[in-house]
């Protein structure tokens, strides 16, 4: 363990144009794993004991994820005050004497920074799924689903090579497809939880294939051995490298739902609304770009002519899918789209090399997201309705709730100074620097069209006159507690990593995210470029202004104040590009014959062959038991006890009880057996 360290610190101080000082974390980073296996002990609890409990098992979840946060915790502060860099593996399966198969856990900067989202944006989801699942169905069952889904991203974050990462990347998906399909009775939410899953699968066939090519290039799939090929220049990586950084892309654009692969994401909203906040903020959805982060050396050395074509696909995701929040009536939705254009402003970062800016803007949003997620299935509780037609002047019957999603709005629209400013200027800043000024501009007008759609759900919901039926109420302690938990981060953690600024004792979360095996180099700003900040700021300030100036004022039904569109424009949107349609249509075309085919295959080949081998073996069995057994082995042993029946009547004659008899028969006997003796002499 110290020795890998110790291989581990020296690659690091080796590194091109950096020095990473960091220490190996001791007993924490050593026992680090037990993060990775708490949430299933969480799940085998629960389904064994969760019934009998108030919660149903809920208090085995929360418990995994408080305990799980203690290390994070540590981690976390120890990676900031001094570094943490250390790798644990187990090798559990071997091809030939080179190709090994390991399982174990990695802590580096990259890795604590998602240990700490994962536990700490979990922890508070789940203490809010304690209330809003009460009195649900299959509350045992969700929590059980949902500790899978936690413990699946934590093996995929922690996973030192490619082969866990495939692992945990399937337990997400598998958990996922559960847990949006939790209210199965409605067979829109099966079609949800199948969209999911199914385009998620096309996807994994590119990181499936990526993962082998590159790790039978480097000749393992560990991902330090990867990323110092990288930077070294291997030559067998080389010729592969380009094609391997494609299909991993690929891979991302699935679970990071990136254009035009984005349509299962909005359809996931029919699961609970806490499957919802955890998966747009800290799992599923930033897998993929996370393990575009963890791989960024070989976009950043080998794999460059991949990052133009994933900058255009992060451009697109970031400003067209978020247009369509625009008609979204869901508020569920709204957030769904809001946090795809989100993952295309990370995605687009990473690919023009801003690897701390993609991923600060990954954690700001966690909380952020986290909290609208909450926030909406506060309302969502209180009004027994996702349509925000049955909804407005909320503010006035739940202020907690109103007040922690108005937070979580402006962070959302990078309005200064919340923690979603200091990240989305950074991505700017980044894409101004390398040179891509054309997708700057399309992420600041992205701004503005942020702030206009979220202003648009603000006023929909909070203002006005009540829509809906009955009496909306605030939400119980269970559930507005979190809300207040994530509202707080959602202020103040984007001056973590203010350009320019190192805090006392503790640095920046660039430097905590850059201890890794390989540094990573990218760009950061050195201090605050106020010209385009102040862009920025005026873009998202215009979208709140312009967006109020439409929906401020209310009117006597919701579709009247909701009425503004744009020709052509929002047509096009309620159509969503015609993208799912296309994607539908791809899908009949070719399932359709495809089933046909299958039936065929079965009906004629399949079940002809099942078919011919059981006439054959009926027509053996009728041989067999017929002629070979009636009458054959039957007629021997029938025959034999003919015989020896006859013979034992004959001989039982014989048996008269007279002496005498026995006596003369005796005589005879011996007189036969004389004469027999004096012939055969």
């Amino acid at each position: 363990m110290g020795a890998f360290s110790d291989l581990l610190l020296i690659a690091a101080e080796e590194a091109e144009h950096a020095e990473i000082h960091a220490g190996d974390g001791g007993w924490w980073a050593d026992t680090a794993g037990i993060m990775l296996i708490l949430p299933f002990v969480a799940y085998l609890l629960i389904i064994f004991f969760g019934k009998r409990l108030k919660y149903q098992g809920g208090e085995f979840a929360v418990g995994a994820l408080a305990i799980n946060l203690l290390w994070a915790t540590v981690l976390f502060v120890m990676n900031m005050t001094g570094g943490v860099l250390d790798q644990t593996t187990f090798e559990i399966a071997r091809i030939g004497s080179d190709l090994v198969f390991e399982l174990g856990w990695v802590v580096d900067g990259l890795s604590i920074m998602m240990y700490f989202l994962v536990n700490f944006v979990g922890l508070l989801v789940f203490i809010y799924a304690l209330g809003y699942m009460e009195g649900d169905v299959r509350v045992a069952n969700f929590f059980a689903s949902f500790s899978i889904f936690a413990g699946a991203m934590l093996v995929l974050v922690g996973a030192p090579n490619l082969i866990q990462l495939i692992v945990g990347w399937e337990g997400v998906g598998l958990a996922s497809y559960l847990l949006i399909g939790h209210y199965w009775e409605d067979m829109d939410n099966v079609k949800a939880g199948n969209k999911a899953f199914m385009t998620n699968k096309v996807a994994d066939v590119g990181l499936i294939l990526g993962a082998i090519l590159l790790g039978l290039a480097i000749g393992d799939f560990d991902f330090g051995h990867l990323s110092e090929a990288a930077v070294a220049g291997n030559v067998e990586l080389n010729a592969v490298a380009l094609t391997g950084g494609f299909l991993l892309f690929f891979g991302a654009m699935g679970k990071s739902a990136q254009f035009p692969l984005h349509i299962w994401l909005p359809d996931a909203m029919a699961g609970p609304t806490p499957v919802s906040a955890l998966m747009h903020a800290a799992t599923m959805v930033t897998a993929g770009i996370y393990l575009m982060a963890r791989v960024f050396p070989l976009f950043q050395n080998m794999a460059q002519d991949a990052r133009p074509w994933m900058i255009a696909i992060g451009a697109i995701t970031l400003f067209a899918i978020g247009l369509l929040a625009l008609v979204a009536n869901d508020i569920k939705k709204v957030l769904a789209y809001s946090t795809v254009s989100q993952l295309g402003y990370m995605m687009t970062a990473v690919a023009a090399g801003g690897y701390t800016a993609g991923l600060f803007h990954l954690f700001t949003h966690a909380f952020f997201k986290a909290l609208l997620f909450l926030g909406a299935g506060s309302v969502i509780h209180a009004v027994h309705s996702n349509d925000m037609k049955d909804m407005g002047g909320l503010r006035k019957y739940m202020p907690t709730t109103y007040w922690t999603f108005i937070v979580g709005s402006l962070a959302l629209a990078g309005i200064f100074p919340l923690a979603g400013f200091w990240s989305k200027d950074e991505i700017l800043a980044t894409l101004g620097h390398e040179g891509y000024t054309t997708v700057m501009w399309i992420a600041i007008a992205g701004a503005f069209v942020t702030a206009f759609y979220m202003t648009r759900a603000v006023a929909l919901t909070f203002f006005g006159e009540y829509k809906g039926h009955g009496k909306p109420h605030e939400s119980g302690k269970l559930m507005a507690r979190p809300l207040i938990g994530l509202a707080i981060p959602s202020i103040f953690v984007g001056v973590l990593n203010i350009p320019g600024v190192d805090w006392p004792g503790i640095g920046n979360f660039t430097e905590w995210l850059g201890v890794r095996v390989v540094a990573m180099g990218d760009y950061h700003p050195e201090s605050v470029d106020f010209g385009l900040a102040a862009v920025g700021l005026a873009a998202a300030l215009l979208g709140i202004v312009v967006g109020w100036m439409i929906w401020g004022a209310d009117r006597k039904t919701q579709e009247e104040r909701d009425s503004f569109a744009v020709p052509v424009l929002y047509p096009l949107l309620r159509q969503k590009y015609y993208i799912d349609h296309a994607a539908l249509g791809i899908v009949g075309a070719t399932t359709g014959p495809l089933a046909r085919f299958v039936d065929w295959t079965n009906t004629y080949i399949i079940d002809g062959i099942v078919n011919g081998v059981g006439a054959l073996t009926r027509g053996l069995g009728t041989f067999v038991y017929g002629i070979l057994d009636q009458r054959g082995v039957d007629g021997i042993f029938n025959g034999l006890s003919a015989v020896a029946d006859s013979a034992g009547s004959g001989l039982r004659k014989l048996q008269t009880g007279r002496i005498q008899q026995y006596a003369a028969s005796f005589v005879a006997g011996a007189i036969v057996l004389a004469v027999v003796f004096v012939l055969v002499s």
